[in-house]
C-alpha cells in the first residue's frame, strides 16, 4: 500500500489508491478495469460516497482497460454523486479508454478533462454548482489542460 493514500485495494490487474483533495476524493484506478475486478473500484468510490464526498475526481492515466462492468460502475457514481450535489470528473484518460467512452456515448455525460490538475482545478459539480453538465469546456480552452467537450461528434 503507497502510504501517501487514505486507502488502496489490490487483485494483480487492478489497484485502487485513494487520497483526499480538498473537498474531493481523487480515486486513481491502475491496471484493468473488467467484470473480474469492477468491485474493487466500486467498493472505495461508495466508500468515497458514503463519507460525504460529492464531488469524485477518477485519475484514469493508469487505467488501460475499462469494459461495461467498469463503465457502469463509473455511471452509477455519477448517479449517486449527482444526487448529493456533486459530480463525477474523469482525467488523463488513455486512447483506449477514452474510445470506450466515445463508442458507448458515456462522455456525454461526464465532464472529461486533459489532466488531472485541470479536473482538481475545476469547481463545477459541488458545492450545489451546477453538477451533470456534460463537456463542461471553457471557450478557447487549449493546452493548459482545462476541460474538454465530451463528444464532438460532427453533428
Amino acid at each position: 500500500m503507497d502510504r501517501g493514500t487514505v486507502g488502496s485495494a489490490q487483485s494483480g490487474r487492478l489497484l485502487v489508491e485513494v487520497r483526499e483533495e480538498g473537498t474531493s476524493a481523487v480515486i486513481t484506478p491502475a491496471g484493468e478495469l473488467d467484470h473480474h475486478t469492477a468491485d474493487l473500484l466500486r467498493e472505495p468510490v461508495e466508500d468515497c460516497l458514503d463519507r460525504g464526498f460529492a464531488r469524485l475526481v477518477v485519475d484514469c492515466s493508469r487505467l488501460e482497460f475499462c469494459d461495461s462492468t467498469g463503465l457502469n460502475v463509473l455511471l452509477g457514481a455519477r448517479l449517486r454523486a449527482e444526487a448529493a450535489g456533486g459530480g463525477v470528473h474523469l482525467a488523463g484518460m488513455l486512447p483506449v479508454v477514452a474510445r470506450v467512452f466515445e463508442i458507448t456515448g458515456a462522455e456525454a455525460v461526464f465532464t472529461v478533462h486533459d489532466t488531472l490538475e485541470a479536473a482538481l482545478a475545476d469547481k463545477s459539480g459541488a458545492d450545489g454548482a451546477e453538477a451533470g453538465e456534460s463537456g463542461a469546456s471553457e471557450p478557447g480552452a487549449g493546452p493548459s489542460g482545462s476541460a474538454r467537450p465530451a463528444a464532438d461528434s460532427g453533428d
